[in-house]
């Protein structure tokens, strides 16, 4: 399923349910949506298969553009959409978010970051703060898991 397909459904999901939050799309191309959620504080990035192509400056990139949303919008909750993401960044990426990512979240006030996973391939672990993050981080393989951690 293509990324704009896959973030459709998930509308038509939301709406099904009766749950249309007030999300407001930030940005969107072909690798991913980000998405800001006022009543709740929630931004989302939710990758697309087409990261499958992406190279490590775009997925930096990508990471720049989201942290930056996330002080600019004082997000209490991060959450990113793995499910689709084909992308394998370099080594570099892991201490050059460390270093250039991470104190954008601390300074926006994040409280929580949630990773969503394939089904199955969420550690069974709690969460925890890594590296410099003054949050905690989750790894979960549903949107309700999430949804419950967040409102706790």
């Amino acid at each position: 399923m293509s990324g704009a397909a896959y973030y459709q459904a998930w509308n038509v999901y939301k709406q099904k349910k009766g749950n249309e939050d007030m999300e407001t799309q930030l940005f969107q191309d072909r690798f991913g949506v980000m998405l800001y959620d006022d009543a709740r504080k929630i931004l989302e990035l939710r990758w697309f298969a087409e990261t499958a192509t992406m190279t490590d400056d775009e997925y930096m990139g990508w990471l720049k553009r989201y942290a930056t949303a996330a002080e600019q919008h004082h997000a209490q909750f991060l959450l990113i959409d793995t499910l689709a993401f084909k992308h394998h960044p370099g080594a570099h990426t892991g201490p050059w978010r460390e270093e250039n990512i991470i104190p954008q979240y601390n300074r926006a006030g994040a409280r929580k970051f949630a990773f969503l996973l394939s089904p199955g391939a969420a550690p069974n672990s709690e969460p925890a703060p890594e590296g410099a993050a003054r949050f905690p981080t989750g790894y979960f393989d549903s949107r309700e898991q999430i949804d419950r951690w967040f409102s706790e």
